[in-house]
């Protein structure tokens, strides 16, 4: 490891309303963009909590419309329907209301609503995202962080083809961030919410080069999702254990924690991304298989300073030899995660098979650039970790 300041350009700029009842400020808000507004949402948990109902009254003076049921790995065919409502209705602002999933497919819908063609072709091709809708959010699940950035992540069941787009253009206007929404979810997906902002962290943390500002950051909300998740997961009803989960989630992905640091492979989303696209597995569920496997794959001469710094800072790990305390460090995290019930092997998941190996494999280190990463993979590699994970 070496220590670095390297130069940047950074700019976030979402508005984030945090805290409860925030929501009232809805209407104004949507206001400042127009009165006719789509609605997004997935499976109806916000008609089940209360929040559409709010909505609904808080919005009795504007259009709405809604698309509902997206999905929780968003398929093209949310965009393609939602993209359609806004270019038949003049839709003025989307408000998306509920976890990473809704935000990214709500993101690209924005994009599409002006776009003539195929709304695939802005996922494959960012270049052809030239204007956007405004986007408010409504987040009801701390985990992607993509209430906080200008990432989406869709997939094409069609190519089996799951894929990540960053555009300035799709940093939401403003974010509501009300941790009494996320008192509800479920201990599955606080659990796996938990293993997404953490790998979040790792893809950022484990690099050539970073800084103590970017290594305090990325330490402080590691161990800051290790205690309160457990606590969210123990007691989900627990407001302070949410409120900080959401705000770890807001800040692990915005790139706040990586300004200054070398260049990030995001390897496990690399991997992750696959395993999805080939089985819709829950997303944090298959990177916390992934990420104790792919860093004992990769422990080496070059990479146990770092792995035994997360060992000792993060897990608390007191082994003075960097090679035993970075081993340590990966079952101290892997025994974190049995505790808040998250999955160890992809046969827990589903998946005995190998069929797709090689050729997820290969898209992995085509679609990011594995081989520039901190320990750098081939194909071959991201297929024996595959392998050691099932």
């Amino acid at each position: 490891m070496k220590d670095c300041a390297n130069d940047f350009d950074f700019c976030t700029p979402t508005r984030v309303l945090f805290g409860k009842d925030k929501i009232n400020e809805l209407p104004k808000v949507l206001g400042a963009f127009g009165k006719k507004v789509l609605l997004v949402y997935g499976g109806g948990s916000i008609k089940k909590n209360g929040i559409y109902t709010k909505i609904q009254e808080l919005l009795k003076d504007f259009d709405l419309f809604e698309l509902s049921g997206v999905e929780p790995n968003p398929r093209v065919s949310s965009v393609r329907a939602g993209a359609k409502i806004c270019k038949e209705q003049n839709i003025d602002v989307v408000l998306a209301v509920g976890g990473g999933s809704v935000l990214d497919c709500s993101k690209i819908i924005c994009d599409a609503a002006f776009y003539d063609g195929d709304a695939w072709d802005l996922v494959i091709d960012g270049s052809k995202i030239t204007k956007a809708l405004p986007l408010v959010s409504i987040l009801t699940l701390a985990a992607t962080g993509s209430e906080f950035d200008c990432a989406a992540v869709i997939s094409n069941p069609d190519t089996n083809e799951k894929i990540g787009i960053l555009n300035p253009l799709n940093f939401p206007k403003v974010s509501i961030l009300d941790p009494s929404y996320t008192l509800t979810v479920n201990k599955k997906h606080t659990a796996a919410g938990c293993a997404d902002i953490m790998s979040h962290i790792f893809e950022q943390y484990m690099v050539d080069g970073t800084n103590m500002v970017s290594e305090g950051l990325c330490e402080s909300i590691l161990r800051t999702v290790i205690k309160f998740g457990k606590i969210a997961y123990d007691n989900g009803s627990d407001y302070t254990a949410r409120a900080n989960l959401m705000w770890a989630s807001s800040l692990a992905c915005n790139g706040i924690c990586a300004l200054g640091s070398d260049m990030a492979a995001w390897v496990c989303h690399a991997i992750e991304h696959e395993l999805s696209a080939f089985y819709d597995i829950t997303h944090g569920e298959g990177l916390a298989i992934l990420t104790p496997q792919v860093m004992r794959y990769t422990l080496s001469a070059k990479t146990q300073a770092r792995y035994a710094a997360f060992a000792r800072r993060v897990m608390n790990v007191n082994i003075e030899d960097d090679n035993k305390a970075a081993l340590a460090g990966i079952e101290a995290l892997e025994k974190f995660f049995a505790s808040i019930g998250l999955p160890k092997t992809l046969k827990e998941v589903g998946i005995t098979d190998e069929l797709h190996f090689k050729e997820m494999a290969e898209h992995a280190c085509k679609c990011f650039p594995l081989h520039l990463a901190f320990a750098p993979l081939a194909p071959s590699d991201v297929e024996e970790i595959l392998r050691m994970c099932k």
